[in-house]
């Protein structure tokens, strides 16, 4: 694990600088507002094409989250409809920048909906989803109707987009902190979710300020919350996939993420 890839989630106004002022190979950003349907921007001077040919002679590799507010499974259309157009401008945007991936939420049905509405939705927002680069589907902390929390409903999520044009570029994406307050048993989620999925693509590894099953989606700093270390380490190491930290803090503070984690590695 001495080459293990691990970066963190930056602001994205001069990733490459972030990165470096992490030394770290890989980072995630966003491409705008997270909780806004206006659209992606690309805040580097420059551009996209001046960000994607900076990431190139750097060696830093970007991967962009989509905002928080795509929901591609909900069954209301005034949301589902703007969130697959959103979620085409930013797979556009991330494809423009060279973005290694694109990482969206899994989303979620309303209480009175049949699950298998929103499994049906995943798999009709990945036939009109022009994939450009890959698509990480990220498991969520909170919420009983959500499409990813659990993992019987990431098993209809996949069942439903397995058959669907363009599957081969959908990955997954799997959150410790969601997974540990989610109610996932962290020390087997890495082989329950490859026995679903086939596939762990990127690992967003963070500690949970809050306990097991709480529901909650609030990350902490490694040792500063309520997963085990060992557990914790255990994750990134049997999911051997680049690991992006969405630890609170700047430059010293995920430096110092980094070096715990590796130290338990």
């Amino acid at each position: 694990m001495s080459e293990l890839v691990i970066g963190a989630h930056v602001d994205q106004t001069d990733p490459i600088a972030e990165a470096q002022a992490r030394r770290a190979p890989v980072v995630q950003m966003f491409l705008g507002d997270p909780q806004g349907y206006q659209g992606p921007e690309v805040a580097y001077a420059g551009g996209a094409a001046a960000l994607r040919e900076a990431a190139a002679a750097a060696g830093v590799g970007i991967y962009v989250h989509a905002p928080y507010i795509v929901n591609v499974a909900t069954t209301n259309n005034r949301i589902r409809i703007p969130s697959r157009k959103l979620l085409q401008q930013h797979m556009d945007a991330a494809a423009e920048i060279g973005a290694l991936g694109l990482v969206v939420h899994g989303g979620h049905v309303n209480k009175a909906d049949d699950p298998a509405k929103g499994f049906d939705n995943w798999r009709k927002a990945v036939e009109a989803t022009d994939i450009k680069v890959p698509l990480l589907i990220e498991n969520t902390a909170g919420g009983d109707n959500a499409m990813t929390r659990y993992l019987d409903r990431i098993a209809g999520v996949w069942a439903a987009i397995d058959a669907a044009e363009g599957a081969d570029q959908v990955g997954f994406c799997l959150d410790t902190c969601h997974a540990h307050a989610g109610g996932n048993a962290l020390e087997t989620v890495v082989e329950d979710v490859r026995a679903i999925t086939g596939r762990i693509d990127l690992v967003h590894a963070n500690d949970s300020r809050d306990d097991f099953d709480s529901g909650a989606d609030r990350h902490a700093n490694f040792g500063a919350g309520h997963i085990d270390p060992d557990l914790l380490a255990a994750v990134v190491r049997d999911a051997g996939a680049p690991v992006i930290c969405e630890t609170p803090g700047g430059a010293d503070e995920h430096v110092a993420d980094f070096a715990w984690l590796r130290e338990r590695l």
